[in-house]
C-alpha cells in the first residue's frame, strides 16, 4: 500500500488540516502517516481557541521513523505554527526526500489579502525558502502575494495569474498550482503551471455565492492523494476541484453558513466513485 505523510496541525473541532487530510487520503486507499505541529482546540475562525505547540516531538519523531527505515511516497505539509518548525521540516525533508517521491507542500499563512493571526511576513518569506525545496506547491493568492511580495489585489487578468505561477517556480518546484482563480463572476478554479513542459492547466466549476473554512486543505488533500494514485497533474485537478465543489454544494444546500467547515463527510463516496472512474 502507498504511503502519505502528512504534516500539519490538528483542530480538534472545526473540518481542516489533519481532521480533513487523514480520512480524505484514506479513503482514496492509501496509509496516512502524520506528525501533528500542533493541537488546538478549534480551528483559528472560531473567536477563541487554545494552542499547544508540538514543535518538539517533531525530531523526536523523525529520528524514530530513520530508526525503522520508513518510506514514503509523498510528503505533504500544511500548516506550520512558526519559523522554528519550518526550519524542522528543511532537515525532515534531507531525511525522507528520495529520487520516487515528491514533496508536497501547501503554504498554509493566509487568504483574502490577510496573513493568519501569528503570521507575519517574515514567516512568509521563510515558507517560501521552503517552498523553494518543495517539488509541488500549492499557495493561494494571498500566500503567493506575500512570499512574492507583491500587492494582493482582488482581481487578476489570465497573464498577471501566469506571472505569478512562473515567479513562484521561479523559487524552486517544477509544479505550481494557485487556487481561487477567477477569470468571470460565475466561475471559481484553478491554475497550473509545470516549468519542465512550461505548460498551464485551467479548470473551473461554477461558484457558489458562499465560503467556508477549510476547502483548501481538502483541496490539497485531495490533489496530493490523487497524484500518489498515479493520475496526471491536470487529472488530479480536476478531481480536487470536483469533490471540493461537491462538499460546498452539499453544505449551501442546508444553508450552513458559519465557519464551521463543509460536509466532507457526505461526500466521501463521491470522492471513491470519482477516482474509480476517472
Amino acid at each position: 500500500m502507498k504511503r502519505i505523510v502528512t504534516i500539519q496541525d490538528i483542530s480538534c473541532v472545526g473540518k481542516c488540516s489533519l481532521t480533513v487530510a487523514l480520512p480524505i487520503i484514506s479513503a482514496m486507499g492509501i496509509e496516512t502517516a502524520i506528525i501533528p505541529t500542533a493541537v488546538l482546540s478549534t480551528h483559528t475562525q472560531f473567536k477563541r481557541f487554545t494552542f499547544r505547540d508540538l514543535s518538539e516531538d517533531i525530531p523526536l519523531i523523525q529520528e524514530h521513523w530513520k530508526e525503522e527505515n520508513f518510506k514514503f511516497d509523498s510528503i505533504y505539509t500544511g500548516y506550520l505554527g512558526s519559523i522554528k518548525q519550518i526550519n524542522m521540516l528543511k532537515d525532515f525533508f534531507k531525511q525522507f526526500k528520495t529520487d520516487d517521491n515528491f514533496i508536497f507542500i501547501d503554504p498554509v499563512m493566509g487568504d483574502n489579502g490577510k496573513l493568519y493571526t501569528g503570521f507575519n511576513q517574515n514567516f512568509a518569506d521563510e515558507m517560501a525558502k521552503l517552498c523553494s525545496l518543495g517539488d509541488i506547491i500549492v499557495p493561494n493568492l494571498t500566500e503567493a502575494s506575500y512570499m512574492l511580495h507583491k500587492e494582493y489585489k482582488g482581481k487578476y487578468t489570465q497573464e498577471e495569474i501566469k506571472d505569478l505561477l512562473i515567479e513562484l517556480s521561479n523559487l524552486g518546484p517544477n509544479k505550481v498550482i494557485l487556487t481561487g482563480i477567477s477569470f468571470k463572476e460565475n466561475e471559481l478554479g484553478v491554475m497550473s503551471y509545470n516549468k519542465k513542459e512550461n505548460k498551464f492547466f485551467t479548470y473551473f466549476r461554477e461558484k457558489i455565492p458562499v465560503k467556508y473554512h477549510g476547502t483548501g486543505d481538502i483541496f490539497s488533500s485531495t490533489v496530493v492523494g490523487a497524484l500518489v494514485n498515479n493520475n496526471s497533474l491536470e487529472e488530479a485537478l480536476k478531481i480536487a476541484v470536483d469533490y471540493v465543489w461537491e462538499t460546498i454544494y452539499d453544505t449551501y444546500l442546508i444553508k450552513k453558513e458559519d465557519a464551521y467547515g463543509v460536509n466532507f463527510e457526505n461526500k466521501i463516496p463521491f470522492l471513491i466513485n470519482r477516482i474509480n472512474n476517472k
